[in-house]
């Protein structure tokens, strides 16, 4: 059990960025891999609502529903000493205003157990972030080109380095937007090495960011299904990954498979 001195703060990822040092953030869903990743040393652990689809099959994040966020946040919560718990606000609250949206935003840390709440496409509802923020709660505001905005620039297909290159102003002042709006940290997608620089600078905030992100932001956060080869997809992809749990696993159950159809007697209690 890590010591409770030990424990990351908001104060702490700022100080991280002053001093140039990389803030580690992954995305998991369950008590298990949340133990794993908080002994590993992560900064933060984030409940993503891509649950909806990576655990439970559904076909969109946008099926994802507060309470089932919940039932993920509470687990992970259970299974995080160190590292703050970020939870995700699934579609809908946010879309349907500030009000909605603080209401739903205390469920997620009263009931959940969250340090703070991630708000998907947050620079389109700046009012709800101020609103989240003011009721006492940590915002980790998202924005740049994801899911819930890749309609405004024609879709996510069309949304290469170029574009986000093209519309670096635009997205340095949504960051600063949200900065003002209260938000405690961003969490910048397809930011580019262009635009993703830029809007580092510009905010006194950590800028986080995933798919598209690089080693000019200050620090990354990561699927750790997709770090480490844990869903079925990796069984047959060659995406570079740090493992191939899903080809290991699959090796062990045939092995396993092989022993009882041999008569041999079974390993692990």
């Amino acid at each position: 059990m890590e010591n409770v001195d030990d424990r990351i703060t908001l104060e702490a990822l700022q100080q991280m960025k002053r001093d140039g040092r990389k803030i580690v953030a992954v995305v998991v869903y369950d008590y298990q891999m949340a133990q794993i990743v908080d002994r590993a040393g992560v900064d933060i652990v984030s409940v993503g609502d891509s649950v909806g689809i990576s655990m439970w099959g559904q076909e969109s994040e946008l099926d994802v529903t507060l309470d089932q966020m919940l039932l993920a946040c509470k687990g992970v919560r259970r299974g995080v000493v160190r590292a703050l718990v970020s939870c995700d606000m699934p579609y809908g609250p946010l879309q349907q205003g500030p009000d909605a949206a603080v209401r739903a935003a205390r469920r997620l840390v009263e009931e959940g157990g969250a340090d703070l709440v991630k708000l998907d496409a947050a620079s389109e509802h700046p009012e709800a972030v101020r609103a989240v923020a003011r009721a006492g709660i940590p915002v980790w505001a998202q924005f740049g080109i994801t899911p819930h905005t890749a309609a405004r620039y024609g879709g996510m297909a069309k949304a290469g380095p170029e574009l986000v290159a093209a519309r670096t102003d635009e997205f340095v002042a949504e960051a600063k937007l949200l900065e003002a709006s209260g938000a405690s940290l961003l969490d910048f997608t397809n930011s580019g090495p262009v635009a993703g620089p830029a809007v580092t600078q510009a905010v006194a905030i950590p800028v986080i960011g995933g798919l598209g992100g690089g080693p000019w932001l200050d620090g990354r956060v990561r699927a750790i299904g997709n770090a480490v080869g844990y869903a079925a997809a990796a069984l047959d992809d060659t995406v570079d990954r740090y493992a191939n749990v899903a080809r290991i696993t699959l090796d062990a159950i045939r092995a396993y498979a092989e022993d009882v159809r041999g008569g041999r007697q079974i390993k692990g209690k």
